[in-house]
């Protein structure tokens, strides 16, 4: 592998060649808008970038955060009214710290759709699913349109579509990065998140958002919980390819321990979709009143309806027995957990296109199987390239913390970016 052959690391540049970096990620979003679709509009900054801590970084931005002048269309044919005043406060953060937004990208209807069916074109190949709800950000970083993009996660998605698309992601702690001025799908799991080339880039806007509160911190070797039961049950090209980046991970002299949690991470994965289903109806319904949802939406969207506010209230208190439990069932006395980010292969866009003659359900269930439970424990995770499955696409390692250890796990990852190739690596289909 050469230089050649992956996207540089925006740290890795000097001062001298950032803007010609930044000039290039500008002429790809453009150049390749027809091929891989990823931006719903672009933007056009000011010739010279603000100064600041990331001075003319490229990044863009899932298509439902609102601007000073763009109202997002959160994947819809007519953009809904978020009731928003002003601009977002992850936009002011970044464009005061001189980051320099390329434009604003495709993404699943309300983002609630996992694989990124019928949105952007995956670039490793456009036959296989880009991965979603941030299917669009996904898509910008891997194809070297943008170096980072803000994404959502509510169940999975900025994690799904690192997998997908090979890039690296920041799930972070519930309520650390602020979502104000950001469409709102499940109040209870929702946060904004961060897909990047390595680790290292993300850092740095991580610090950012947090305002300071996020920082990797390198300061011990965290003990690892391998999730091996999780492990066992994946296809085998998907199991190779996460022993392959355990390994790498477990080569630095880091103490591990073998873990069974799959049963947990059913059960809080279960809840998950309980939540979700009932804070998406509550919050879109007016939509369907309005006619403004196409029928699948519409149907599943409607689930929730169904859920009683009691339900919904007995799930969100049984985070708390839950977050109990996970010491025993998850860390088992470990500082971190380690397990696929999805129990399958990236599939065929055929797979999961509802419509589609070759359509399962149970692929599209699959996709977030691994990492819906985050979301309802309100832990951190990061999402990394590990390698190559049969096919030739990517395949990511899930990196899961307790609350407020997103700077320990960005350590990790970034630890294990220094040492391996699998991240930033330019797609099949630019070479």
């Amino acid at each position: 592998m050469t230089a050649s052959d992956r996207w540089p690391d925006w740290s890795s540049l000097s001062e001298s060649e950032r803007p010609g970096a930044l000039a290039r990620c500008q002429s790809l979003a453009r150049a390749q808008q027809e091929q891989f679709d990823a931006f719903v509009a672009f933007e056009d900054p000011a010739p010279v970038p603000k100064a600041g801590s990331l001075a003319g970084l490229p990044y863009a931005v899932k298509d439902m955060v609102v601007s000073a002048n763009r109202r997002p269309s959160c994947g819809l044919p007519i953009a809904p009214d978020l009731g928003a005043s002003k601009q977002a406060s992850v936009l002011t953060l970044l464009d005061q710290a001189g980051a320099v937004r390329v434009g604003f990208t495709r993404m699943t209807a309300l983002a609630y759709e996992p694989s990124g069916a019928g949105t952007a074109k995956n670039p490793w190949n456009t036959a296989f699913a880009p991965g979603g709800s941030s299917s669009g950000p996904a898509v910008a970083v891997a194809s070297g349109a943008a170096v980072v993009a803000l994404g959502s996660d509510t169940g999975g998605s900025v994690r799904i579509p690192a997998q997908a698309c090979g890039v690296t992601a920041w799930k972070p702690t519930w309520g650390r990065v602020p979502a104000d001025g950001t469409m709102v799908l499940s109040p209870s799991l929702d946060t904004i998140g961060v897909l990047g080339r390595s680790a290292v880039d993300i850092a740095t806007v991580a610090s950012v958002l947090t305002s300071g509160q996020v920082v990797p911190s390198d300061a011990s070797k965290p003990t690892v919980a391998v999730v091996e039961d999780a492990l066992l049950a994946c296809e085998d090209p998907v199991q190779r390819a996460c022993r392959d980046g355990i390994s790498q991970i477990l080569s630095a002299g880091l103490s591990n321990r073998r873990v069974d949690a799959l049963e947990f991470m059913r059960e809080a994965g279960d809840q998950t979709l309980l939540v979700m289903q009932a804070e998406a109806w509550r919050t879109w319904a007016p939509l369907i009143e309005q006619g403004r949802c196409d029928p699948v939406m519409a149907k599943r969207l409607a689930k929730g309806g169904s859920i009683g506010d009691e339900q919904l209230a007995e799930s969100l208190a049984a985070r708390g027995e839950a977050l109990k439990a996970v010491e025993d069932r998850l860390f088992a006395g470990a500082d971190v957990a380690v397990l696929p980010v999805m129990p399958i292969r990236t599939p065929p866009l055929s797979e999961v296109t509802p419509g589609s003659p070759d359509f399962t359900p149970r692929t599209l269930y699959g996709l977030s199987a691994y990492t819906r439970f985050v979301n309802y424990l309100g832990f951190p995770a990061i999402a990394v390239p590990v390698g190559f499955d049969d096919r030739g696409l990517p395949v990511a390692l899930q990196i899961v913390g307790r609350a407020g250890s997103d700077g320990i796990l960005l350590a990790l990852a970034a630890r294990l970016q220094s040492a391996t190739g699998w991240h930033n690596m330019i797609p099949n289909e630019i070479r």
